[in-house]
């Protein structure tokens, strides 16, 4: 069933001080990004999307947080010629990042250029939805996490790719996971932590009773009311921690 949830109609009479698509080029292809800009900035949140490519939830939540003070850049990592429509087509655009980490890496590091370009404060958490997730760790576990003060998911991907390893000193995690999600299982949740504790990795984990995966897409047969609240406000105390 489709619907409007209460949270959400909570938000969207706001509206940001700025808001804007931003076209940029990465090798010489076409990105498409969304900037949030808030009046007062307390912080900068970069957003990567879901493995259905840049749209308006990511536009929605840049908006959301652009209320809540903080400036905020969906950044791209697919492209514009890159399709979406099909359940094929967006297993092929997350693949070929999947197997090209370099490539992802670059197009995070394009995405950061964009937002600190336009952003009076370069004080940044990082946040990413399901294959945004995986990104965001991805980021967290390379050369450029201290460029972020903290990383935080939405029911997203948790597995280290081989060759990858969590060294401890990364700045802190925030997983936001959903129970009855069959994606990425309770399994996945539980080696996450214990390659965190291995590492000595500040971090933490909530879990949401009865949430699937993709619990806070709004309007989907798989939103969650209660999960996607109580998420946000942990993602929101998390931002005023890490953003203070």
């Amino acid at each position: 069933m489709r619907f409007v949830s209460t949270f959400l109609a909570a938000t969207v009479l706001a509206a940001p001080a700025l808001a804007e698509d931003v076209a940029y080029e990465v090798d010489g292809e076409s990105f498409t990004g969304y900037w949030a800009e808030a009046e007062n900035p307390k912080g900068l949140v970069l957003l990567v999307h879901d493995w259905d490519g840049m749209t308006d939830y990511e536009r929605q939540r840049a908006d959301m947080l652009a209320e809540m003070g903080y400036n905020a850049f969906a950044l791209d990592m697919f492209g514009d010629e890159t399709p979406t429509e099909t359940m094929d087509h967006r297993r092929a655009a997350t693949g070929a990042l999947y197997q090209d980490r370099a490539r992802m890496r670059a197009l995070i590091e394009a995405g950061i250029a964009q937002a600190t370009e336009r952003s009076s404060t370069d004080q940044m958490v990082v946040a990413g939805y399901c294959f945004g997730g995986a990104v965001t760790l991805e980021m967290a576990r390379s050369d450029m996490a201290d460029t972020a003060a903290g990383y935080a998911t939405f029911h997203g991907g948790l597995g280290t790719p081989d060759g990858q390893s969590w060294d401890g000193d990364e700045p802190p995690v925030l997983i936001l996971h959903g129970g009855a999600d069959t994606s990425i299982t309770m399994s996945d949740v539980a080696t996450f932590a214990e390659e965190m504790e291995a590492a000595g990795g500040t971090y933490t984990i909530e879990v949401y009773s009865k949430a699937p995966h993709a619990f806070t897409v709004f309007g989907s047969d798989r939103y969650q009311e209660r999960a996607d609240t109580e998420s946000w406000e942990a993602f929101t105390s998390f931002l005023g921690d890490q953003l203070s």
